[in-house]
Parts: structure tokens; sequence; C-alpha cells
């Protein structure tokens, strides 16, 4: 008979997680709608301002050109001579994304003339330069 009392008391002393799982689930899918995914090339760059600048749809790859000339994409520092094949890579994951090269006031235009032309030779066309607005 003592054993009977000691299983029912293990019984009595366990823990239901499932309340808890319900809500950590619960938490995990709001946060996951919530949240914003916006690509960034990964540093800051000060952006020429133009009067005539308007927003662009479907950008899924940026390119950003610092004041040194480093260019970056996908928060990492890439050479010149690998540009093409991010972005035929990036392109190939969502065919209808445009290009948009942020180049910094201090940037060199050779630099933005090679990245504009590596994006033209991976089969990009839609390829633009942001700005910020006057």
């Amino acid at each position: 008979m003592r054993r009977n009392n000691k299983a029912a008391a293990e019984d009595e002393a366990q823990i239901d997680l499932t309340p808890m799982l319900d809500v950590v689930f619960i938490m995990l899918i709001f946060f996951i709608v919530t949240a914003s995914f916006i690509k960034e090339a990964g540093v800051e760059v000060n952006r020429p301002e133009a009067s005539t600048a308007q927003p662009k749809e479907n950008v899924n790859i940026l390119v950003a050109i610092t004041a040194t000339n480093e260019i970056w994409m996908d928060q990492r520092r890439i050479d010149v001579r690998a540009v093409r094949a991010n972005i035929e890579r990036l392109h190939a994951e969502n065919p209808k994304g445009a290009v948009v090269i942020q180049a910094d006031n201090e940037s060199n235009t050779k630099t933005v003339t090679e990245v504009l032309d590596a994006a033209r030779e991976a089969g990009v066309y839609d390829v633009s330069l942001a700005t910020e607005d006057k």
C-alpha cells in the first residue's frame, strides 16, 4: 500500500508544461509576424541629395559603397571583383528584384561605375542609385 501512495505522490508532484509551451509558441508566432524583414547592405552611408528622388519597389539587392570605396553586400565587405557573382546569386533568389546602389557622397565615381557595370553584366538592368530627398 505504501507503493501506491508513493506513486500517487509522484504523479501529483509533476508539473504539466503544456500550457507554458503553448504560451511560448504564441509569443514566437507574434514576434515572427511583427518583425520587420528589411534587407540592409551592412554599413550606413551618407547618400547624395536629389530633387527627383522616387521610392523604389521590389528591392532585394542592396550594394553600399562607403566614403573609403569599400563595397558592402549582405552585411559583409566584398571585393569589387566579387560584386557580379554576388549579384547573380541574389538575383537568382528573386528574379523580379532590383539592385539599389547606396553610394556615399565621398565615394569615387569609378567605384560606383564598376558596381553598376557588374550589375549589368550579371543580367540585372533595373539598377538605381539611392539618394536623399532635398
